[in-house]
């Protein structure tokens, strides 16, 4: 099986997150150029949590920001 080979550039990220770089250092310490509080913030806008839902709502809601026109 062939070897997968490394994308150049940076990835796509969310205009929020430009910048944001994170890292393992060789101790297992996670390493971030993002204060966590931002980051959490960031998050919990963006992101549906499922296990938050209440059990009414277990049908597909559109994200944030993806509303039909």
């Amino acid at each position: 099986m062939p070897k997968k080979k490394p994308k150049k550039g940076d990835p796509e990220v969310h205009k929020d997150l430009k910048g944001f770089d994170i890292r393992i250092n060789e101790f297992g310490e996670i390493i971030s150029n993002f204060e966590v509080d931002k980051l959490n913030e960031f998050l919990n806008e963006n992101v549906d949590d499922k296990k938050l839902r209440s059990p009414g709502q277990d049908e597909e809601q559109p994200a944030p920001g993806d509303e039909e026109e």
